[in-house]
């Protein structure tokens, strides 16, 4: 901590304290500088560390001190007003509004008080010759908060009328509060036409856009514009995030996301700051915040959640049901001492108003990952839609069925049951589990053999159908049970069903060896007509997939014989249905599942067309049945061969497809994995909006589906890149950074980590947050240092050191540059070896090496872009180089002036302005070699050397570099801002020199 001596010191001072984060932290060294203040004992000084405690009072949750620095200060103002500057005294006046303001927001101040500040306020301003502006601004404040609609109408349209000046507040707040106004009154779309000009960065200040980004959150739901809602929220809360003064601000984007179907997120949000449980030097905000936080709690037990453990105030642990009744109450005490204060009850009825709100949406996926500590549906909680037709029969044979036993309605479970499986409908498996539920309670309930050995064998069928690889003892059982029922073909065909078992928990021979009987007495019982062509093609299915798996086992070791055998038993299933299915979808299903075995067989063999050619006739065939939903696994695999064949049109169409058939039956993990797909294939296509929204549907999903941390992880890191792809920075932070925990070398790869990294980076960079992004650039380079090809570490070390710079830490960047130089130089990239030298060149000169470090740094990138462009393989490599060698003789001649600038000489700089010349001259004719493309290049390397002979005293000659600039440009056309702006300026040189010459000479 300096000393403080004087005034100026004390300035450094406040201004260094003025940088630090909002909090007590800083409201106590402008306290602190104060003391100082009042022992330098002058009486400016006094009125700025006022005026700088009052500042930062304002922005942080302790404005309620504000009143005593601003009684002082006006004091001083009326016994010695001489003593304020014009800055002071423009600032004691400005402040005015923030005293009524913060008046307002105290319920202890009464509101006679309030309104008689208001006289006062006004009063001064037109003594100091200040519109009414602010005044009528902050009465239409008096006005709404107690509830005063007609004055509040009258105060609003006087605000406006109002000449703007000195004292109305930034564009940005008005059009905020001008905003805010309209949506009160339920006039959205209109508020958020007055906030467009703050939402597209026209105006902005300390406080906004943060402000009408989280007020225009549920106006933009309200209207149906989820996606601008998810971005203003992304972007928006990156903003008021680190701003403790912003606490209404945060309510609102709680508030959207327990609005939102984001309940999770919300927790998440109210776990970062417990500080706003217990800050209670602004009552209004934490009103707002109580009130939302109430709202929170509610929504979570409405779904069920509230005994979950919670956020909330410290010194005990809080379930959200315990909660609710706390921040209820608190909130509703503090809104009585407003309408106490006030005289209406107009702040509670909003409080009461604002807890009480409904979802907007049921869910709007926002892309950021969320903590899989969460109680809102956290992974392993997927939510599936109900399929069509299939809840009325199953809830039959419940608990809740209207009836006195479930026997009356197990007749009717069966004629369901048999409908789903014999149609192939989705969930006939979830059919037959109600049937076998209601024989259980029936069963229990004293009534024997409520279903037949039939059903029973369809029940354990269907049962096995469910256990996947466990079921081989189950569709045995099954078998059994078909055979005591008089149906030796179905018999057979379980029996082929659990030797297939064996093939899916890879015992391929025992598979074989277990499926030769069913087949060879299932022909024979065939041609004896002993049974049906559905049984028939069911056992002859069942051998097809296993030989079929044997291939997929043989891997690269699969021998012609191999693969022969399962093309010969997928045809035989095919040349037993082709032609005969008739009306039964069971075998249309055969048929259609018998074409796309013999693409995939095709796809082994290395024939990729006639894969895809196949896999797509499967499909289509499903769909001419009533099946879609089996036509997705299909259209899926046809993509991916559709991606290998470069028909990309043609991968898109079958990505569509899957997720058009998939419908509703559509498991969370495959949609997600259809999502992303798409993700991927629209963003090559560079349709890069609706690459994101893909990547989002895939991270939703993948939540759904219990794979955040993998499927999802992956997903987020792609919208994240599209988001940035879109120059859309601050939401594709918040997205990446959700998900670096969850992108790990082990589960997606080493490059996919330095990706989000080096991306997450670039958005930093973008926002101004310079210092993060060389953290994160430089963590992307340490993983990229043990890779073999090092071009990526040291394009990040270079981009590290871009970013130090920019964060002003000079010293950290010129060894970064350093090092990056070095690995360009390892790499052989002389154009990076080349920029990294001029960058520390540049670096140099402000330091402690100075002008003659800087030249021998700018000689030294010279002379390695000369000896590269010697070595040039080739013309492409030539042309860069030449552009490289231009722009650093260009930068030569910037860093020469500079250096006379800085007092590098004794002579007037006439040395390094000459020398400067002659770089600029080099520069010309290495630009000039390049043709038309480097003109602009080259006119402004020109340009500037014409100034420097004009300074040099060489009118002719800067006139003459003048006049080839205009004519190199005379026929640009007038939209080439680039080209006007060089004629503008030669034209504005040739004015001066020309007008320098006519001047007499003095003797």
């Amino acid at each position: 901590m300096s000393e403080i001596t004087d005034v100026d010191s004390l300035r450094r001072a406040m201004d260094e304290n003025s940088e630090q984060p909002e909090g007590p932290a800083r409201n106590a060294r402008a306290e602190h500088l104060l003391l100082e203040a009042e022992r330098l004992d002058v009486p400016l000084a006094v009125i700025e560390a006022l005026g700088h405690q009052l500042k930062v009072y304002n922005y942080s949750s302790e404005k309620g001190k504000m009143f005593v620095p601003f009684a002082r200060l006006l004091r001083m103002w009326d016994e010695r007003p001489e003593d304020f500057d014009a800055y002071e005294t423009h600032s004691l006046h400005w402040v005015f509004k923030w005293m009524s303001a913060g008046m307002l927001d105290q319920p202890h101040i009464p509101l006679a008080s309030v309104e008689k500040w208001l006289g006062e306020m006004e009063r001064r301003y037109r003594l100091a010759g200040h519109s009414e502006r602010a005044v009528r601004r902050a009465e239409f404040s008096v006005a709404s908060h107690v509830g005063d609609m007609p004055r509040a109408e009258r105060s609003y349209a006087a605000w406006l009328a109002a000449d703007r000046d000195a004292m109305a507040d930034c564009h940005a707040c008005e059009l905020h509060g001008q905003g805010w106004w309209q949506a009160h009154n339920g006039r959205d779309a209109e508020a958020l036409e007055l906030w467009r000009p703050v939402l597209e960065g026209e105006f902005s200040c300390a406080h906004e856009p943060h402000s009408v980004l989280a007020s225009s959150l549920l106006p933009l739901l309200r209207l149906g514009r989820a996606d601008q809602a998810r971005a203003h929220h992304l972007r928006g809360f990156r903003l008021v995030r680190p701003m403790e003064s912003m606490r209404g601000a945060y309510a609102d984007h709680l508030e959207f996301c327990a609005l939102s179907g984001n309940e999770a997120r919300a927790l998440e949000l109210l776990a970062e700051r417990p500080a706003y449980f217990t800050d209670e030097g602004h009552p209004r905000s934490e009103l707002d915040f109580l009130s939302v936080v109430t709202l929170l709690m509610d929504r979570l037990t409405e779904l069920g959640l509230g005994g979950s453990r919670v956020p909330g105030p410290a010194g005990r642990t809080w379930t959200a049901a315990e909660l609710a009744p706390h921040t209820r109450e608190r909130a509703l005490a503090l809104a009585a001492r407003f309408d106490e204060r006030n005289g209406t009850g107009y702040v509670g009825e909003r409080a009461r108003a604002r807890m009480a709100l409904r979802p907007l949406v049921d869910r709007l996926p926002l892309g950021v990952r969320p903590s899989g500590a969460s109680p809102v549906r956290a992974p392993g909680r997927p939510v599936r839609p109900v399929a069509p037709g299939a809840g009325t029969p199953v809830a039959a044979g419940t608990a809740e069925s209207s009836g006195d036993s479930a026997l009356p309605a197990l007749p009717a479970l069966l004629v369901e049951a048999r409908r789903t499986s014999d149609t192939l409908r989705p969930h006939a498996v979830e059919a037959w589990a109600a049937v076998a539920r209601a024989a259980r309670e029936a069963e229990a309930a004293g009534d024997d053999d409520v279903l037949e050995p039939r059903d029973r064998a369809e029940v354990a069928d269907h049962e096995a159908m469910a256990l996947g690889p466990g079921a081989t003892g189950l569709f045995e059982r099954a078998a059994e049970l078909y055979a005591e029922a008089g149906d030796p073909g179905e018999a057979l065909a379980a029996r082929a069903r659990a030797a297939y078992v064996h093939a899916l928990a890879g015992r391929v021979d025992e598979a074989l060896a277990a499926v030769a009987g069913p087949h060879e007495e299932i022909l024979a019982l065939y041609a004896a007509g002993g049974t049906g062509l559905l049984q028939t093609a069911s056992v002859l299915m069942a051998r097809a997939r296993i030989l079929t798996r044997r291939v997929h086992a043989a891997g690269e070791a699969l021998e012609d014989a191999l693969l022969e055998e399962a093309v010969t038993a997928v045809r035989a299933v095919l040349a037993l249905v082709e032609g005969r299915t008739g009306e039964d979808v069971r075998l249309a299903a055969r048929a259609a599942e018998a074409q796309a075995m013999l693409g995939e067989l095709a796809g082994h063999a290395g024939d990729v067309e006639t894969a895809a050619e196949l896999s797509a006739r499967a499909a289509e065939a499903f769909v001419a049945a009533g099946l879609p939903w089996f036509a997705v696994e299909y259209e899926a695999r046809l993509a991916q061969l559709a991606h290998h064949l470069g028909d990309v049109d043609g991968a898109e169409r079958a990505l569509r497809a899957a997720l058009e058939h998939g419908g509703p039956y559509l498991e969370p993990v495959g949609r997600a994995q259809l999502h992303l797909q798409l993700a991927e294939v629209t963003g090559g296509l560079g349709r890069v909006a609706e690459a994101a929204d893909h990547a989002l549907e895939a991270a939703h999903w993948a939540d759904e589906a219990g794979e955040g941390p993998a499927l999802g992880a992956w997903a987020r890191h792609q919208l994240g890149g599209f988001l940035l792809r879109r120059g859309r920075w601050a939401e594709a932070a918040e997205v990446l950074e959700s998900v670096l925990p969850d992108v790990t070398a082990g589960t997606h790869g080493e490059g996919a980590v330095v990706q989000t990294l080096w991306w997450l980076g670039d958005c930093l960079g973008e926002l101004g947050e310079h210092r993060a992004a060389a953290e994160r650039r430089l963590q992307a380079a340490e993983v990229a240092r043990h890779w073999p090809e090092q071009q990526d570490h040291a394009t990040l070390a270079h981009l590290a050191a871009s970013s130090l710079e920019q964060a002003g830490l000079a010293d950290e960047a010129e060894r970064a540059y350093a090092r990056a130089g070095e690995l360009w130089r390892t790499v052989g990239d002389a154009p990076g070896l080349v920029r990294s030298l001029r960058a520390r060149a540049w670096l140099v000169l402000r330091g402690e090496a100075g002008p003659d470090g800087a030249r021998a740094l700018m000689a030294e990138a010279l002379g390695e872009c000369e000896a590269a462009l010697d070595a040039a393989p080739d013309e492409g490599a030539r042309a860069h180089l030449t552009a490289e060698l231009g722009d650093t003789h260009r930068q030569f001649a910037d860093l020469l002036v500079r250096a006379e600038d800085a007092g590098a000489t004794d002579d007037g700089g006439e040395a390094l302005f000459e020398e400067a010349v002659t770089a600029l001259d080099r520069a010309i004719a290495a630009f000039a070699a390049l043709g038309p493309d480097a003109l602009g290049d080259r006119s402004r390397a020109e340009l500037t050397a014409a100034r420097l002979e004009a300074g040099l005293g060489r009118p002719a000659d800067a006139a003459a570099r003048a006049r080839a600039v205009l004519a190199a440009h005379k026929n640009a056309p007038e939209e080439d801002e680039a080209a006007r702006a060089l004629r503008d300026g030669a034209e504005h040189l040739l004015d001066t020199v020309t007008e320098e010459e006519r001047e007499p000479v003095e003797d």
